[in-house]
């Protein structure tokens, strides 16, 4: 039989979550959206929608595929709107499907709502389950559907603030864009795990979106992050802000991973900057870890920033290795271990010239399965590197998320189980050391218990009871009784 792709990519590095952008006032809010979904297409690859205002109504378009596949100047024309939210997708619960694109849209009781998520709920099992109980019928299976039951749920629609109860209820990461007909609420989890930025247009429209690159896309000023337990609303009399939980409630938790990898450059998040913190991280990695070599290379994309660093504090000139294809698109699950390890070179291919007989300091920015990995030092031995320091600027990933970063099962985890040595054999290289925890954290600006290491520490922030699997809703039901 012959296989079917599916939308799982089989290259081990962290998966993405999602980038979430909403602008309230201007007549062209709907291009506005796509140019600032567009500079966060590194945050998700599988879908792209956009929701807005027109004629008092709320109109949605959202499909599988990227910002550039899925609207065309003609459609962004149709949805000419004066407020929007948009949402790019990596899934971390539910399929790539369809039906779990983003922005979701609903008609309830006290109108129209479309919401948009970054993030994951660890008690989105438990929420469903119990709306489901009470006869709900769910149309998605994403972990955010949920969040719109609970609106229309009497519990919370008869409060006085309808959506800080429901805020309230929920647990684990979330960065929330609400559109209705007369204005957007933003709202961010009480430990802030993914980052969400408020901006200023010139005209003095306001807008929000997960990373500041995408401000910078449309030339607005950064105004400040949303804060952790906050809701702000953009509506025809400007910005408003409320806190849904108390301070005590407030425990900042942020994402390392965003610095380490997820986020763009050029953004600045947490109140730092990507590309200094990595940069700062390559260079503790040289303090750490010196390596005799020739010179440094990095393992494209991530790994470049730290490369910098780490050549700069060790002295040792930078090259090139590896040439990055800009057009293989996602890599889809292959037949065979065979055409899985071709794969890989639909996205780097090594420069033999430059490495053959060279003793190397190679960068990574992370090391998840290690698959991958192993297949870029082995490519590397094959065209003549005469040595192989492997040098990673995070420590040893040995516990799974459960706040939107799609790691595998912690088995499966290269660092699971396995010494330093025990990896740098299993990679096949000379040398191989990771940053140290306290390492990564010094580069922080922030106090070090401001950010979620779970992944390297097993510390959660919150306690993990049950958490749903990925593909956790998409169950065979049980047959109904007749």
């Amino acid at each position: 039989m012959t296989p079917v792709p599916v939308s799982l990519p089989i290259l081990d590095e962290p998966r993405d979550h999602c980038g979430l952008f909403g602008i309230y006032g201007p007549s062209d809010a709907v291009e506005l959206t796509y140019l600032g979904m567009y500079a966060q297409q590194h945050r998700g690859q599988e879908s792209a929608g956009i929701c807005c205002v027109r004629g008092g109504r709320l109109e949605r378009q959202a499909g599988l595929g990227l910002v550039t596949q899925v609207f065309s100047p003609e459609s962004l024309k149709r949805m000419r709107g004066n407020s929007a939210i948009g949402h790019v997708r990596y899934s971390t619960t539910g399929s790539c499907s369809d039906a779990n694109c983003q922005p979701l849209l609903v008609q309830y009781s006290a109108g129209q709502v479309a919401v948009a998520h970054n993030g994951n709920l660890i008690n989105a099992g438990e929420l469903r389950f119990q709306h489901e109980a009470q006869g709900a019928i769910f149309q998605t299976t994403s972990d955010t559907e949920v969040i719109l039951h609970m609106l229309a749920n009497p519990v919370h629609s008869e409060t006085p603030d309808p959506l800080a109860s429901v805020l309230r209820a929920l647990r684990g990461a979330y960065c929330l864009l609400f559109i209705f007909p007369d204005r957007i609420e933003a709202a961010r989890d009480p430990n802030g795990l993914r980052p969400l930025c408020i901006g200023r247009l010139e005209n003095g429209h306001f807008c929000v979106a997960s990373e500041t690159c995408a401000l910078d896309m449309i030339d607005a000023e950064y105004v400040r992050d949303v804060a952790p337990g906050e809701i702000v609303t953009l509506n025809d009399s400007g910005i408003h802000s409320r806190m849904f939980v108390e301070p005590t409630v407030i425990r900042p938790a942020h994402c390392i991973f965003e610095m380490i990898y997820f986020a763009d450059p050029a953004s600045t998040v947490f109140g730092q900057n990507v590309h200094s913190y990595r940069v700062a991280l390559g260079r503790q990695l040289a303090r750490e870890a010196p390596a005799d070599a020739d010179y440094v290379i990095p393992v494209p994309n991530c790994a470049r920033c730290a490369a910098i660093g780490y050549s700069d504090e060790s002295g040792l000139p930078r090259g090139r290795g590896f040439v990055t294809s800009h057009y293989s698109g996602r890599s889809f699950i292959m037949p065979s271990q065979h055409l899985r390890d071709l794969t890989v070179k639909m996205k780097l291919n090594v420069i033999k010239e430059a490495v053959r007989g060279k003793r190397l300091v190679v960068v990574e920015d992370s090391v998840v399965r290690g698959t991958t990995t192993r297949g870029k030092m082995g490519a590397l031995r094959k065209a003549g590197a005469k040595e192989i320091h492997l040098r990673v600027a995070s420590p040893p990933i040995r516990y799974p998320c459960y706040f939107g970063i799609d790691f595998p099962d912690p088995r499966e985890l290269a660092a699971t189980g396995r010494t330093i040595d025990d990896i740098r054999d299993f990679l096949e290289v000379d040398s191989l050391a990771y940053l140290s925890h306290e390492g990564l954290l010094a580069c922080a600006t922030q106090a070090g218990d401001h950010y979620c290491t779970a992944c390297f520490s097993g510390n959660y922030p919150m306690p993990i009871n049950a958490p749903i699997e990925k593909l956790g809703f998409e169950r065979t039901p049980t047959p109904a009784k007749i």
